[in-house]
């Protein structure tokens, strides 16, 4: 047997792998948090009454999800520079920035698909009676689609982070130094494959495992007790029409 434990001990422990666990969830949560806010954008477009609207977030949802991340990776690292080459000389425009944009773009047209599948699942007479007592769009949106529709869309949204999270390992592809570049640069020097990819493992692991109880709270947090709590979000509306 050719595993050494002391290795993948040394490696697990590294930290080298810890601070490539901290760049691969603050990117995670970076991205995912802006491909929220492009999601629900593009959902509400898609809602519009203007065609160009509704057709220009269709195409954004088509474009990204059919283009492969690697390839949008590659593209806003390597190839965005030539076409603005001022981002060449400057120093914000580093391999986390280059893969925050990549990864939030992509991630937006899938969220843009939960969100309207969220929006969707939501009563259309509750919109119609929030309006009918006088409730601005902007009110109806805040105080009784928003929040059915973060109930609805916890549970996606907390697995897309996760696949996120995972993603982030294409990062290596233009050297940002989360764990994947970390395992592959002390692979390169060692030839221990097995031992770092192990410690790797590891890591995802316990990182994805914690996320996992995160989501069962927020689940929890923010599920229906009951249906008299619907009814009475409902019967509250008249409440509301009145601020």
């Amino acid at each position: 047997m050719n595993f050494d434990p002391q290795v993948f001990v040394d490696a697990l422990t590294s930290e080298g792998y810890r601070n490539g666990a901290l760049v691969a969830i603050g990117l995670t949560a970076v991205s995912q948090l802006t491909a929220v806010g492009i999601g629900l954008v593009l959902a509400v477009m898609r809602e519009s009454s203007l065609a160009v609207l509704r057709a220009a977030s269709w195409t954004y949802v088509w474009v990204f999800r059919a283009i492969p991340t690697l390839v949008q990776l590659l593209f806003f690292w390597n190839a965005l520079p030539q076409l603005i080459p001022g981002l060449v000389r400057a120093e914000w425009y580093n391999a986390f920035v280059a893969a925050w944009i990549a990864l939030s773009i992509n991630e937006g047209a899938y969220m843009a698909e939960i969100v309207r599948g969220g929006l969707l699942s939501i009563d259309e007479g509750q919109r119609l009676a929030a309006r009918a007592l006088g409730m601005k769009p902007a009110s109806v949106y805040r105080r009784v689609i928003l929040p059915q529709l973060i109930r609805v869309i916890i549970p996606p949204t907390a697995n897309e982070f996760i696949t996120m999270l995972k993603i982030t390992s294409l990062a290596a592809a233009i050297s940002l130094g989360e764990l994947l570049t970390y395992t592959q640069q002390s692979i390169s020097t060692t030839f221990k494959f097995a031992e770092y990819y192990a410690a790797a493992a590891v890591w995802y692991l316990v990182i994805v495992s914690i996320f996992m109880a995160v989501q069962s709270q927020l689940e929890r947090r923010f599920r229906w007790t009951s249906q008299g709590r619907r009814a009475g979000l409902i019967g509250g509306l008249t409440g509301l029409g009145g601020r």
